[in-house]
């Protein structure tokens, strides 16, 4: 965080509460559909949450909010977008983005990151780092994340703490994973007991962080995954789900060797073990499910459960591409993760540009010695639309919070994207309607272009 605009959030510059603002507005209420409110008008309450959106801009009203020195006007070339929503981060590799990913997923971890999660047991070393990881994700539009932290209760509160501290709406796990056959001897909960003690405490912490009014940074109960977990504490977790209500986020189905693992250790699907031992509610999350069934979403789906499609780390690690068509179509929750550091980009927006691509390409498939009709699987593929859904109004339903477009009762979290910030290579043109210019700005953005971001009305970023 800079220090000018460390100076800006304590005195409330350019904060949002009890303001306007006018402008041209992008978001996707519905998937698939996007709607461009031209010299549009949104009134912002005293909590940060949209009170109106008015498309054009009634004269007296402008006026009105003008002279009180509460109107932000944005200038030609300026489009305001709902913030980004991240549904899958694992906060303590930062570290290790863009490195490591030509390794199977079973030495990625045992290498490089369970040992570099270890190292945040160092309350110093963790703060510097999951700093410099918020302050990077909200500069790139990043308005809310579901954070992965590590079994370290003082490090994952930190997380909490610096997230709150910097007015980035976080959801924030304390990792649990006690298995002594997967997980390696340094860096695994010590029994099943301890580690939902932990997590108990650790919902209890942040549930009374000082200042957690209204509501900016929710604990989120975190079984890593089912083959780093034992049948006790998946148990364990899942009745601190019925008690609590909390949050609930693991990976699911996510490559050859989970999947395999958890058919063979309990006889049925991740989704169908998660929902049996009592983790599979509303509020979960559950990251990548490149190998669900039809069955699978079915079960997630009545149980009103989301999936964090993560397309650049499944291109690395995950040996499959998620059916996120089929999924969609069944009307399931899904949005989009970055999956730092298995997904190689910070920016929700590139993978936004890659769950395009790799729909396509499940959709064409990629083998050319085959007929063009037998490549692929048809109707497969999504276009900038629903990717622009995913990245914002998707991943708030995910989450089940009021979060992802520009309505009445929704929080005001959004960036101000500008093609005219220096060496952009976004280029909007008078020939350009409503349609392309968000498709100039899904595939042409860059963190440059990015000039402001808000999260509940309150300024967070600004170039």
């Amino acid at each position: 965080m800079t220090a000018k605009l460390a100076r800006n959030m304590r005195r409330g510059g350019m904060n949002l509460h009890n303001k306007a603002v006018r402008g041209n507005l992008i978001h996707a209420p519905v998937c698939g559909q996007i709607e461009a409110l031209l010299d549009a008008l949104i009134l912002i309450d005293e909590a940060g949450v949209i009170a109106e959106v008015l498309p054009g801009c009634p004269p007296r009203l402008c006026a009105d909010y003008a002279a009180r020195g509460a109107l932000v006007t944005l200038r030609p070339g300026q489009y305001l977008l709902p913030g980004l929503v991240d549904l899958h981060v694992h906060a303590p590799q930062f570290p290790q983005l863009g490195k490591a990913l030509d390794l199977p997923l079973d030495r990625w971890l045992m290498e490089h990151t369970f040992p570099l999660e270890a190292r945040y047991e160092d309350v110093g070393f963790a703060a510097e780092i999951y700093g410099r990881l918020i302050d990077t994700l909200l500069a790139n539009g990043t308005t809310t994340a579901l954070y992965f932290a590590t079994i370290h209760l003082p490090a994952s509160l930190k997380l909490a703490e610096l997230c709150l501290q910097r007015g980035q709406r976080a959801l924030v796990g304390r990792v649990a994973m006690d298995h002594p056959q997967t997980c390696p001897a340094f860096y695994r909960d010590a029994s099943a007991a301890l580690a939902a003690d932990e997590t108990r405490d650790f919902i209890a912490q942040v549930q009374a962080l000082p200042g957690n009014v209204p509501r900016l940074v929710w604990p989120v109960i975190t079984p890593r995954f089912i083959p780093a977990c034992t049948d006790e504490l998946l148990q364990l977790l899942g009745a601190l789900a019925t008690q609590t209500g909390c949050h609930v986020q693991t990976h699911c189905s996510e490559g050859d060797w989970e999947h395999q693992h958890v058919l063979a250790r309990t006889g049925q699907s991740d989704a169908a073990a998660l929902a049996d031992f009592g983790l599979l509610t509303r509020r979960t999350v559950l990251a990548h499910g490149n190998f669900v069934s039809a069955a699978d979403m079915d079960l997630i789906g009545a149980a009103g459960a989301g999936i964090a499609h993560c397309p650049v780390s499944n291109s690395y690690l995950a040996d499959a591409v998620f059916p996120l068509r089929a999924a969609l179509d069944r009307g399931l929750h899904v949005g989009l993760g970055t999956d730092i550091a298995g997904g190689a980009s910070p920016s929700v927006l590139e993978n936004a540009r890659h769950a395009v691509t790799v729909s396509r390409m499940r959709e064409d498939g990629v083998d050319a010695t085959k007929p063009a009709g037998s490549r692929g699987v048809p109707g497969a593929r999504i276009d900038f639309r629903e990717a622009f859904w995913l990245a914002t109004a998707g991943g708030g339903a995910a989450l089940d919070l009021p979060i992802g477009q520009f309505a009445p009762g929704y929080m005001f979290d959004a960036m101000l994207v500008d093609q005219n910030a220096p060496h952009s290579h976004l280029g909007v043109t008078a020939d350009d309607d409503a349609a392309d210019v968000l498709q100039k700005i899904i595939y042409l953005v860059q963190r440059t272009n990015i000039a402001r971001v808000w999260v509940g009305g309150r300024m967070v970023h600004e170039i």
